[in-house]
């Protein structure tokens, strides 16, 4: 979960319209094979499916493409409030799935 700074949902969809292709690419060579990302006005949620989030997320982290991205998404984003001991993002644990 995410939270976009209020006047920042137009610009947050417009950048995710034109994703890198090298961001893009980085993301399916760390092992995500699924990705979406949910908005209701200024949260985000985002889904995605890899085979161990933390050994992914560590592939991505320090790579200069996603730390360009992450430079550049920035902005949007309100400061991150209530996060556990080693968590990243506030995680959410799936509670129900139909295939």
């Amino acid at each position: 979960m995410l939270r976009l700074r209020p006047g920042a949902s137009a610009a947050y969809d417009e950048a995710h319209r034109a994703v890198w292709p090298e961001m893009l690419a980085l993301l399916k060579r760390a092992g995500i094979s699924e990705y979406s990302i949910y908005r209701r006005d200024e949260l985000l949620i985002l889904a995605l499916r890899a085979e161990d989030f933390d050994a992914t997320w560590s592939r991505i982290e320090n790579d200069p493409v996603n730390l360009k991205w992450q430079q550049a998404m920035a902005p949007f984003f309100a400061p991150n409030e209530g996060l556990r001991p080693g968590e990243r993002f506030p995680m959410l644990e799936e509670v129900f799935y139909l295939p």
